[in-house]
């Protein structure tokens, strides 16, 4: 039976290396699909796991079981589990928006059942115990944001396997609600992140891939990265741009991070970003020392490594030093030496560039530690300091576009900041962002949201009442126990004082019988509370 299954799974691999996919009459190979196109098969972690370690490593003993298993619905983002509740409708719908020049406008909706359950979830985190949102998911174990929220609560106690779980259940309650003709792989489907709605899916994106990427599965989280940025390219709403180079040399998918640079540097100025200014030159290096492409797409990638390096270090001074003290690497005494990498670079910068090379440094410095990178990083440091000291039209330009550039960050780079929880970035932060209060299942809310329904005003009752005069409020919302009656009507105002006078009675005798009772203490349990498996 293992040898039946290495057969196959070396056969699929055989049908998806995109080496031996069929050529197109011109020639052209998979590389005429669209940059953010997704591939089906890479968003599945154990594939990516299976070509590391093999199938039977990652498979196990789950052979045998599965053929004994229920049917479940086969989805693409997760996979069901056998220990999640029973799946039924929450009340999330999708629908189509418009189609604008081949390009398809979606979004999700909240039927009024779900919206009771949002405002239960809201008055759960506003009393700040996270007993009360595990209560609302006993009831509702496929509400959205509350497994968001449960999910950050349990991430910051060291539960990283439940806090995963959560955001996969996530996902399949949000995939259940997709449209016929919603597509995750085409990348001509469109959210906006201005509608509430929308939010939950983004979210419970970016974080799935963060657990992706610290479960080892870079390539994986690279193309969820991917789908989160096919979903709103323009605005991109999570600053994704800021973490796909990363993921792109973890995955040692060099190709594609080079041509993202080609095809959007004209109409986006990646190379204004410090990530990409660093990542693409690095990147075309690694190209550079792939001996089995030909000699001269290696000597183009060399020039362009190279060039585009100097670029970045004559743009972005203040990188150098700092990535070099996490690499635990001693600067040689010119480099070291010379102001234009000195403590100056760092300090002048504006706040808003510090937080993008703080986040760069902080989440790529280990893939610079190889001493063959430094060796080849080097020689250029020593070639932009020349330039600088002959005072070179290039060094003169970037410190002017460093001035007038970089004055304030916008909101969704500081909502990637907070999402990532890089520590670099996070103490750059500006106290207008860490001074209010940022929920996980809503971080950063855009100025210009789009509200399709709103929470009902919680009317606010006079706080010398009894708890009886409470609990009959609960019962009877027009109940008065002062008898303060509205004049907007004779008949209505007669009629509610009789309604007063008649409950004012009934709680009079209600009074003379509470006064007879005793209550006895019930015998404390050991565990009052049941066994506490919500699931």
């Amino acid at each position: 039976e293992d040898n039946e299954l290495e057969d196959i799974e070396s056969l699929l691999e055989r049908i998806e290396d995109p080496r031996l996919a069929p050529q197109s009459q011109g020639g052209v190979s998979t590389d005429s699909r669209p940059l953010l196109y997704v591939e089906h098969r890479n968003l599945n972690p154990e594939n990516e796991l299976k070509r590391y370690f093999g199938a039977r490593a990652v498979l196990g003993d789950q052979r045998p079981r599965q053929r004994q298993r229920q049917y479940v619905r086969s989805m693409w983002l997760t996979a069901p589990k056998n220990t999640w509740p029973r799946y039924s409708k929450t009340g999330i719908t999708m629908q189509l928006l418009d189609t604008r020049r081949g390009v398809q406008h979606f979004t999700f909706e909240h039927h009024r059942e779900y919206q009771q359950v949002q405002f239960k979830f809201l008055d759960a985190v506003e009393s700040m115990d996270p007993n009360n949102i595990v209560l609302l998911l006993q009831m509702n174990p496929y509400h959205v944001d509350s497994l968001l929220q449960l999910s950050d609560v349990c991430r910051m106690q060291e539960d990283q396997e439940m806090a995963r779980d959560l955001i996969e259940r996530a996902l399949y309650s949000l995939e259940c609600a997709f449209h016929p003709v919603f597509s995750l792989t085409s990348g001509t489907c469109r959210l906006d992140y201005r509608r509430p709605e929308n939010r939950a899916f983004f979210l419970a994106l970016f974080k799935h891939l963060m657990f992706l990427e610290k479960r080892g599965c870079p390539r994986t989280a690279l193309e969820f990265c991917k789908l989160i940025l096919s979903l709103d390219p323009e605005d991109d709403p999570l600053c994704v741009l800021l973490l796909i180079d990363f993921l792109s040399l973890r995955a040692r998918e060099y190709t594609f991070l080079t041509r993202l640079f080609q095809e959007w540097e004209s109409h986006r100025n990646l190379s204004q970003l410090p990530n990409f200014a660093f990542s693409v030159p690095l990147a075309y290096f690694f190209l550079s020392q792939q001996e089995e492409r030909p000699e001269l797409e290696r000597s183009q990638a060399r020039e362009r490594a190279a060039r585009l390096i100097q670029l970045a270090l004559i743009m972005f001074p203040s990188v150098l030093m700092p990535l070099l003290d996490h690499c635990s690497v001693q600067p040689d005494a010119r480099v070291a030496s010379h102001p234009f990498f000195g403590l100056n670079a760092q300090i002048s910068q504006s706040p808003a560039l510090n937080q993008l090379t703080s986040l760069y440094v902080g989440r790529t410095h280990a893939l610079w530690k190889d001493p063959a990178v430094m060796a080849w990083l080097e020689p250029h440091a020593h070639e932009v300091l020349r330039m600088v000291d002959a005072r070179d039209a290039l060094v003169q330009e970037a410190e002017h576009k460093r001035k007038i550039r970089y004055q304030s960050a916008p909101r969704n780079i500081y909502r990637h900041i907070i999402l990532s929880e890089m520590k670099e970035a996070t103490a750059a932060l500006p106290l207008e962002v860490t001074s209010q209060p940022v929920m996980g299942f809503d971080p950063l809310p855009p100025l210009d949201s789009i509200v399709s329904y709103t929470r009902p005003e919680r009317t606010s009752h006079p706080s010398n009442e009894s708890t009886l005069s409470l609990f009959f409020r609960s019962l009877l919302p027009n109940f008065n126990l002062q008898g303060d009656i509205r004049h907007d009507g004779d008949d209505e105002a007669g009629a509610a004082q009789d309604l007063n006078q008649g409950v004012n009675r009934l709680m009079a005798a209600m009074r003379d019988m509470l006064a007879n009772i005793q209550f006895q203490e019930p015998p404390r349990e050991d565990n009052p509370e049941g066994d506490g498996d919500w699931d």
